[in-house]
């Protein structure tokens, strides 16, 4: 697969992909529904209040969120695409026992993108086609995929970088 993002834009897109807190967010609404509004703290009671307001409003900026029918948080097409990701991620880590036979959900997407964006930035570099060990048998073209949505979602190759609350 060829592509026009070069190795910084995928370490920039990398660097948001791989918060463990928008991680933690995304996955969470994916799972189980809106989150449905004064309840972002104890709907994400393990992530500090801060971090749970600063992984909102990066979800916000980059289109991965809005607000639901009654308030609250829903996830946006490219953010159910974005979870469809983070669990073909997952699957294809956990069937290779990558980084370690034994990993968290975040710890195998976070290690498997570092692992997608050097292997993307060699073929990038290197003329040739991006892929990753076992992936066809699995089933998952992950460095498809992420081109992909990063291509329909170019907002994530500028990462937010502070924080702004809402008027």
């Amino acid at each position: 697969m060829t592509t026009t993002l070069g190795p910084a834009e995928l370490r920039a897109a990398a660097r948001v992909l791989a918060s463990p807190a928008l991680i933690r967010l995304i996955t969470e609404i994916d799972d189980n529904g809106s989150i449905a509004p004064r309840m972002l703290t104890a709907t994400l009671s393990d992530l500090p209040a801060g971090r749970a307001r600063r992984a909102v409003h990066m979800a916000r900026a980059h289109g991965l969120v809005q607000a639901g029918p009654v308030g609250g948080l829903d996830l946006t097409d490219s953010g159910f695409h974005l979870a469809a990701f983070y669990d073909a991620t997952a699957r294809w880590a956990r069937h290779h026992a990558y980084p370690t036979p034994v990993s968290t959900f975040t710890t195998r997407i976070q290690h498997t993108l570092d692992l997608l964006v050097h292997t993307l930035a060699t073929q990038s570099a290197e003329g040739s086609g991006a892929d990753l060990p076992g992936a066809e048998a699995a089933g998952e073209d992950l460095p498809g995929h992420l081109i992909r949505w990063l291509t329909a979602n170019p907002q994530l190759t500028q990462p937010v970088t502070e924080y702004e609350p809402a008027a």
